[in-house]
């Protein structure tokens, strides 16, 4: 859309200037984005924020002290439909980041899509989020000196069409890129889990082979992204709409798992801590589940 309205505005009327300067400031700026952003720490401490994670409200909770002497990188988990807490408490200082982990820099990594548009690439680098390319994670990981928390939503947009109230699946059987980039860098995994993230919307499940649920497929077998039928509530209380629910969603982060550095892991390497870190991701979901009315025998399925 945006790429359309730009080219309008070359074309077709008297306006394109404007799009020509933004290409010359993409052109220009387009590294920013892969060297840590550009973070204004007055625009992570906006009102707004606070406003925004009292709705909810959206919560975060330390079960570890965490040493500003290394970098981290924070796997997170679910990813739910819009990942309301993982910005709340990561991109924004409206939860008390700052306060909970004293000296961690937390960089939100995300699609580098989101640096190609306009205005709102300038915009989330203002918050702390980067683009979550390798060369990103390389650099923040290396240049950027120690202290840095590097945030990552694991199951990406591929979680949406599991984000229903009651359920517990996370896409993270096949996802092992952040363990490797770990092993490379010799930095200390942490898992962390949004309970109540999954109840902020609702969906509507299609039949199976249906004609809908068949485009739904195919859509996502063509970009990767699952065009989920979701609804939440309308202004008033009881009403129709796309706002979430107002429900409580507390970010638990728990004890950081330390890993060896090798700089060229081979897939047995990338498999054994694969599956170290889902061991205390579910630990740390039986740990915190019976806080957040969540059953005993409920366990966490990962696909």
């Amino acid at each position: 859309m945006v790429i359309l309205v730009n080219l309008y505005l070359l074309v077709f009327t008297s306006y394109w200037l404007v799009t020509v300067f933004i290409f010359i400031w993409l052109a220009f700026d387009w590294k920013t984005p892969e060297q840590g952003g550009r973070r204004f720490n007055c625009v992570r401490r906006w009102r707004l924020w606070k406003h925004y994670c009292n709705y909810f409200p959206i919560k975060l909770l330390k079960t570890h002290d965490i040493s500003p002497s290394h970098n981290y990188i924070l796997a997170c988990h679910p990813h739910g439909l819009l990942a309301h807490s993982f910005f709340g408490n990561f991109a924004t200082e409206a939860t008390g980041f700052s306060k909970i982990f004293p000296g961690i820099t937390p960089y939100v990594l995300t699609l580098g899509a989101f640096f190609w548009v306009p205005f709102l690439r300038d915009y989330v680098m203002s918050t702390g989020i980067c683009s979550v390319s390798q060369s990103s994670i390389n650099f923040l990981l290396t240049q950027k000196g120690k202290g840095n928390m590097l945030v990552v939503v694991v199951g990406g947009l591929a979680e949406c069409r599991y984000s229903l109230p009651g359920s517990f699946t996370l896409v993270l059987k096949n996802r092992s890129g952040f363990v490797r980039m770990a092993l490379q860098h010799g930095v200390a995994l942490i898992p962390a889990y949004a309970f109540g993230e999954t109840e902020l919307y609702n969906q509507h499940i299609f039949t199976a082979g249906g004609l809908v649920n068949c485009f739904q497929k195919w859509f996502q077998s063509l970009v990767h992204i699952y065009p989920c039928a979701f609804y939440g509530r309308g202004f008033t209380k009881n009403s129709w709409g796309l706002l979430p629910y107002a429900q409580p969603t507390t970010t638990v982060v728990g004890e950081p798992l330390p890993l060896p550095k090798i700089e060229n892991p081979s897939q047995e390497d990338v498999a054994k801590y694969h599956a170290l870190y889902i061991d205390a991701l579910r630990k740390l979901f039986d740990e915190h589940k019976t806080k957040f009315g969540i059953s005993e025998t409920q366990d966490l399925e990962i696909i």
